[in-house]
């Protein structure tokens, strides 16, 4: 019998309204709600995820960091 999907931790997160936009226009085309396309998404990361491409987008987000705060 297959596992059942337990969404047991409910973490408190601040996203941007953008961020938020995607998640839930992902999650909408995949058919499942937000909590569950963020547990397929972090169950699946290494497979989901280019890690050249990761470091490189997170090098840029964090140096936009500070103006997008403003």
């Amino acid at each position: 019998m297959p596992k059942r999907l337990r969404l047991t931790r409910r973490p408190n997160l601040a996203m941007s309204e953008d961020g938020f936009r995607r998640l839930r226009m992902l999650s909408a085309e995949a058919g499942l709600d937000e909590g569950e396309f963020l547990s397929f998404l972090f169950e699946n990361w290494n497979s989901v995820t280019n890690q050249e491409n990761l470091t490189a987008r997170l090098r840029l987000f964090n140096s936009e960091l500070d103006a997008r705060k403003r």
